[in-house]
């Protein structure tokens, strides 16, 4: 008489279809983990010698800016604005930079878009 289930649980290649399904499960829950973790890191960017400092958090929302007070030149505006934009733009790049190296332990270097 045959077995039902074809494979009597095992896929081709001898592997165990509740392990696989168990190992997938771990990974996911890791990958959660890692996610809620970055989530609480923050990061500080700081442009034109610490005259703009921006914090983010890694859900890549700015917590926090900073501004000394002798990079205020109201004939100037435009250079406050480009450090304030430059330094947002740095804190992005550094959260994404700790969101690749962290899902990189778990794609395996497969480049996969975030």
């Amino acid at each position: 008489m045959a077995k039902k289930g074809g494979f009597g649980g095992k896929m081709p290649g001898g592997m165990n279809m509740n392990n696989l399904l168990k190992q997938a499960q771990k990974m996911q829950a890791d990958m959660e983990k890692s996610q809620a973790e970055l989530e609480e890191k923050e990061v500080e960017a700081s442009v034109g010698g610490g005259a703009v400092i921006v914090k983010m958090n890694g859900k890549k929302e700015v917590t926090d800016i900073e501004i000394k007070p002798e990079v205020v030149d109201p004939d100037d505006v435009e250079m406050l604005q480009d450090l304030v934009l430059s330094a947002v733009n740095q804190a992005i790049r550094e959260i994404e930079e700790i969101q690749k190296s962290q899902m990189s332990k778990y794609t395996g270097g497969m480049n996969l878009p975030f």
